[in-house]
C-alpha cells in the first residue's frame, strides 16, 4: 500500500513530462492511465500512447523533490484527471497513500480528495531495448538536427514511410538525417564526436517533436540504443520510447544534383519577410503560388489574385549570377525552409523552372541542404 510525501510542483513537472505520451483518444483504455511505481530509492512514472512511452524517475536523493517514501507499492491512475488534481492542490507539499485497495488519498493543507485507480498489472509491458553499447549524443545538437528536419516531413498516412526522419549513421560517424513529404526536402549532416555502431532507421516526426519537447537543454547527453522496431532516448532520469516506421525510405540522394543555372544569395529574413507578405494573398488565392522573377539582377516576387488582390515586391539580394528565370512555387514552403535555417544569409540556386531549387546558409556553417519542387503555371 503506497504512501509518500513530495513538493507539490516537483511532481507536477514529472507528471506533465510523462503525459506528453499520453493520448486522450485511445483505443486501448489503459493507456490514457499514469503508472505510478514507488520503490525505496524513489518514484517512477510510466505514460504510453502506444507509439510512444516515457519512463520519468524521481530519485528519492533528489533535494528538490522532497520525497520521502514510507511505503512501496504501484497503481494506475486516470492521467489527465489525477494531473488536474494534483495542480488544484494548496499546498506546496502533498502526501499519497494507498488507502485501502487501489483507493489513493491525496492530502495538501487541509485539502483531501480520494481517487479511484487500477491495478499497474493491467498496464502493457514495455519492451526492452538492448543497451549495450549506445549512441552518445548531445541534447541541443540532436534537437537541432530534429528542428532543421522533422518540418519536412510528410502528414499525410498515405505513405507512412514519408511522415518520418531518416537517420543514418557511416564510417560510424558520418550522420545523415533526411526528411521529404515529396513536395519539399530538408537534409542535415554532420561529424558526430562519439563513433557507434552504424544505423539506418525512419523516426516519425511526431516522437521527434515530442522528444525535443520532453529533454530540456539543460540534459547534456542522452544515450540512445536502438532494436529492431524501436528506439529509446535517455537521460539520468527520462526514458523516451518510440517506434520506428518499417519500410524502405526513398533514396533522396538522388533529388541532389551538384548543377545549377542561377544562383541568388539573400540576408534570410529579408527573403522571408517577402514570402510572408506574398503568402497573405496567395494563401486566399486558388493557386496559393508566389512567382518569383530574376531578371537583369533584379528580383522580384509577384503574386495575382483575382479573388483578393496582388503583391509586386522587388527583393533586395546580397549577389546574383547566371541565367534569367522565372519559377512559381508555395511560399509556404519557402517559409518553413527559411524559419529551419540559423545562418543570416541563405544561397539559393536554380537549375530550370520546373527542376527543384535548393537553399544552404550561405556562410557555409553547416552541412545543411533544403530542397523545394516548384509548381507548374501555364
Amino acid at each position: 500500500m503506497i504512501q509518500f510525501a513530495i513538493n507539490k510542483a516537483y511532481f507536477l513537472q514529472a507528471l506533465h513530462t510523462t503525459r506528453r505520451a499520453i493520448s486522450s483518444k485511445n483505443a486501448i483504455p489503459i493507456l490514457s492511465t499514469i503508472k505510478i511505481e514507488v520503490t525505496s530509492d524513489g518514484i517512477y512514472l510510466t505514460g504510453s500512447n502506444g507509439q510512444i512511452s516515457i519512463e520519468n524517475s524521481i530519485s528519492a536523493s533528489e533535494e528538490n523533490a522532497g520525497l520521502l517514501i514510507t511505503q512501496p507499492g504501484s497503481i494506475l491512475l486516470e492521467a489527465n484527471f489525477f494531473i488536474n488534481v494534483v495542480s488544484s492542490l494548496p499546498d506546496v507539499t502533498l502526501t499519497f497513500e494507498e488507502i485501502e485497495q487501489y483507493q489513493v488519498l491525496l492530502k495538501s493543507a487541509k485539502s483531501e480528495i480520494t481517487l479511484k485507480g487500477k491495478d499497474a498489472e493491467q498496464y502493457p509491458r514495455i519492451q526492452e531495448v538492448d543497451s549495450l553499447t549506445p549512441l552518445i549524443m548531445d541534447t541541443k545538437v540532436l534537437k537541432s538536427i530534429i528542428a532543421e528536419t522533422s518540418f519536412a516531413a510528410s502528414t499525410q498516412e498515405s505513405r507512412p514511410i514519408l511522415t518520418g526522419v531518416h537517420f543514418v549513421l557511416s564510417n560510424h560517424k558520418d550522420l545523415k538525417a533526411v526528411a521529404t513529404d515529396s513536395h519539399r526536402m530538408s537534409q542535415r549532416q554532420l561529424v558526430l564526436e562519439h563513433s557507434a555502431d552504424n544505423f539506418d532507421v525512419v523516426i516519425p516526426s511526431r516522437s521527434l517533436k515530442e522528444l525535443s519537447a520532453v529533454f530540456s537543454d539543460g540534459i547534456e547527453n542522452l544515450e540512445i540504443f536502438f532494436s529492431a522496431n524501436q528506439i529509446l532516448f535517455r537521460s539520468e532520469t527520462i526514458s523516451f520510447y518510440t517506434r520506428l516506421l518499417e519500410g524502405n525510405y526513398p533514396d533522396t540522394n538522388r533529388l541532389l544534383s551538384d548543377s545549377f543555372e542561377t544562383e541568388v544569395v539573400f540576408e534570410t529574413s529579408t527573403l522571408r519577410s517577402a514570402m510572408e507578405r506574398s503568402y497573405l494573398i496567395s494563401n486566399a488565392s486558388q493557386s496559393g503560388t508566389v512567382k518569383l522573377e530574376i531578371i537583369n539582377g533584379n528580383v522580384s516576387a509577384h503574386v495575382n489574385s483575382p479573388e483578393v488582390g496582388k503583391v509586386n515586391e522587388d527583393i533586395d539580394v546580397l549577389d546574383v549570377s547566371g541565367s534569367d528565370l522565372i519559377i512559381s512555387f508555395n511560399p509556404t514552403y519557402l517559409i518553413d525552409a527559411l524559419k529551419a535555417l540559423k545562418s543570416e544569409s541563405v544561397r539559393v540556386r536554380f537549375i530550370s523552372p520546373v527542376r527543384p531549387f535548393t537553399l544552404t546558409p550561405a556562410d557555409d556553417s553547416e552541412n545543411f541542404i533544403q530542397l523545394i519542387t516548384p509548381v507548374r503555371t501555364n
